[in-house]
């Protein structure tokens, strides 16, 4: 699918709501200061809430000053994003507020539209539906949609089934916020940008591959919903899979948003299954009791949420894609709360050299090269290597590990720290879909993850528990410690 023309109008639904406070619009104001915004691109707000112009212009500017560094604020740059936008409340289930809001985008829109729902994910359809009955959907209008799609299989393909009454599969920008954010843009382009690694990215030469996102909060007011989704299906569906996908996928044809999202959907279809017969063997579930993070005494899950649950709040796994590439290869998996490290990393384990040349206790010193590719907190890269250790030996060579290590923030100190959505915001006001999700991917996703569920729940598997402020359970390590492997801690 080639570009389109950029939207000349973007909607909001859900303008009021925590996301679009804490990320969406000072997304928004940081594109307006870069000049990214289109000249002539109007936004129109809209919610529940009953606010006039000027109260959600209120709101937009508050919301600015709380999350954009004081150094970075311009009153010019915020005025000439006010004077794009505008308000109108609306909810999904008021035909005549639903009705006005159509009329409202008909009156404004001078080309594109890029209609963004950040509302929960059950409104997708009605949102879908109410905007095409009153008229606002025609050729030209794109919609963007918020994770999680569904919670399972066939909860997400009814959610897609219905926004694909409306919209066509071109036209939906399906969100996973871990694709807008640098350090991932960053592994597609080490993979696919320098000649060094593509002969060595394969079974051939790697040994392992691990992807962790490590969070060290809880559910923080959040506890109704995870403990509906859980870190199976809250972190694992969507971020550590499309990770996964990315370091897996062959090289794509072309950097555009067919050519790369076809290659991703190989990988899931590739994914060895994980089900009741072997579940217990490959994966490991686990919850945090009480503990300490950060020097500080915190509550249990259960304590957080006020009610048993057997809710999982860690999973660790060994996963298998099976194609010539990766076969053999395990790709260990590991997401958690109330872990030691606010961290999402990926590293790759190549295998040992074939054979020592050095002898004796240079020999033995021989380890693996590996590379360590860092998302988060900062984004960073570095390569192990080999390397004779100074000084003089009878023994001849001593060989010790060393490492290069490129940090991105100190190597471009002139760039700031950017929200991924500034990323994702002005691909989708462009209409380049590259960055997104397809529905292919997120259903393929869910069917993997349904299985795996399915596996836990006939083989009677229990969440372990675990001390906040630790790497998880036990198991964990028994579970990469059979493959003769260790968690890169």
């Amino acid at each position: 699918m080639s570009r389109t023309e950029a939207a000349s109008l973007l909607v909001l639904l859900g303008a009021t709501g925590d996301l679009s406070q804490r990320m969406l619009l000072p997304s928004l104001y940081s594109l307006e200061a870069e000049g990214l915004l289109p000249p002539q691109l109007r936004i129109l707000g809209s919610a529940r809430s009953p606010l006039d112009r000027e109260g959600f212009l209120r709101l937009v500017t508050e919301s600015i000053g709380e999350r954009i560094p004081e150094n970075e604020r311009d009153d010019g740059v915020l005025h000439a994003l006010l004077a794009r936008t505008e308000y109108l409340g609306a909810s999904v289930d008021e035909a005549p507020t639903m009705a006005a809001l159509a009329s409202r985008i008909a009156q404004l829109r001078r080309g594109e539209v890029l209609c963004h729902l950040s509302t929960s994910p059950r409104f997708y359809g009605a949102a879908c539906a109410a905007l095409a009955e009153h008229g606002a959907v025609g050729p030209g209008m794109r919609v963007m949609l918020e994770k999680p799609i569904g919670h399972d299989l066939a909860s997400a393909t009814e959610i897609n089934d219905a926004v694909a009454a409306v919209f066509d599969e071109d036209s939906i920008y399906r969100v996973d916020h871990y694709l807008g954010k640098e350090g991932v843009q960053n592994l597609i382009a080490l993979r696919f940008g320098n000649a060094l690694f593509e002969p060595l990215w394969s079974a051939r030469h790697i040994e392992q591959v691990q992807i962790t996102v490590a969070e060290t909060v809880g559910v923080e007011g959040r506890g109704d919903y995870y403990d509906g989704s859980g870190a199976l299906r809250d972190m694992l569906q969507n971020h550590l899979l499309q990770l996964l996908c990315l370091v897996a996928m062959e090289p794509p044809a072309r950097f555009d948003p067919s050519a790369v999202r076809n290659e991703k959907i190989k990988v899931l279809r590739s994914l060895r299954p994980i089900d009741r017969g072997n579940a217990a063997a490959d994966s490991v579930i686990g919850q945090y009791t009480a503990g300490a993070s950060g020097g500080v005494a915190v509550p249990g899950y259960v304590e957080e949420l006020g009610r048993p649950s057997r809710t999982e709040t860690f999973v660790a796994l060994r996963a298998h894609v099976d194609n010539w590439r990766w076969s053999g290869v395990p790709f260990y998996l590991r997401t958690g709360k109330r872990l030691p490290l606010r961290s999402t990393e990926i590293f790759i384990q190549f295998r040992k050299v074939p054979y020592s040349i050095f002898g004796g206790a240079a020999g033995a010193d021989m380890q693996h090269n590996g590379l360590l590719i860092t998302l988060q907190p900062e984004e960073r890269i570095g390569l192990t290597l080999m390397s004779k250790t100074p000084g003089l030996d009878r023994q001849g060579l001593r060989l010790s590990k060393v490492a290069l290590d490129l940090d991105f923030h100190q190597e471009f100190n002139h760039a700031r720290r950017r929200i991924s959505y500034e990323r994702l915001y002005l691909d989708a006001i462009e209409g380049n879909g590259t960055l997104f999700v397809r529905r292919d991917e997120t259903e393929a996703a869910w069917q993997w993850v349904d299985a795996l569920a399915a596996g836990w729940r006939d083989a009677g598997m229990l969440p372990r528990p675990y001390p906040a402020g630790t790497w998880g359970p036990a198991a964990a390590v028994s579970l990469i410690d059979r493959s003769r492997h260790a968690w890169r801690e």
